[in-house]
């Protein structure tokens, strides 16, 4: 009998030194990223770019690579003193009653803060939701800065992965595609860098 994790726990391919996350892009952004182990000059700097420790979670965002603008999928590996420094500066992206005092305060909360956390359904093979979450991150302002210029330690395009595991879900062979999935293992991340 399998255990259900907690619902709320980051599940990451990790090192002792970085940890992977996740993302899609056009192939104008994603492809000289993975070639140059930085992104490019058109990536923009002054958007919020979200990272996924997810895999299957990033495959039900991208479509396995195929949806229009995210048919490039990275993993981009960061250092986990920069993870853990998004965390500490993060604030939920959602108001919950008992974790703020009040929506204002939240509000305020928020709209300093330089990365949000937010929590979604996690992914199954075949996309469905399971009874737990994944961690979804936001960078914006120095956050993204940070990410961009000092956190990153390479990138590579796991697209022709997305569409490997894709095409044995679609054949039916859940267990040939489970094994070439990344061995995400629960992040020893502590109650407070979780929101």
């Amino acid at each position: 009998m399998s255990v259900v994790p907690p619902k709320h726990q980051i599940r990451a391919l990790y090192t002792a030194s970085t940890v992977t996350m996740y993302q899609a892009y056009d192939p104008a952004i994603g492809l000289p990223a993975a070639r140059d182990g930085r992104f490019p000059a058109a990536w923009k700097r002054e958007r919020m770019t979200w990272v996924k420790p997810s895999f299957l979670w990033m495959m039900y965002r991208c479509g396995w690579g195929l949806k229009e603008g995210q048919r490039t999928v990275l993993a981009v590996e960061i250092r986990r003193d920069g993870f853990e420094w998004a965390l500490r500066h993060a604030c939920l992206s959602h108001y919950v009653r008992g974790v703020h005092v009040d929506q204002a305060g939240w509000k305020r909360e928020l709209a300093g803060a330089p990365a949000r956390v937010q929590w979604d359904p996690e992914r199954d093979l075949r996309l469905q939701a399971l009874p737990y979450r994944s961690l979804q991150l936001g960078l914006s302002g120095e956050a993204t800065r940070r990410y961009a210029d000092e956190w990153i330690v390479r990138v590579r395009d796991v697209t022709p992965l997305a569409h490997e595991v894709h095409g044995l879900v679609r054949e039916g062979r859940f267990d040939r595609a489970a094994e070439l999935l990344p061995e995400e293992a629960p992040y020893p991340a502590s109650g407070e860098l979780l929101g």
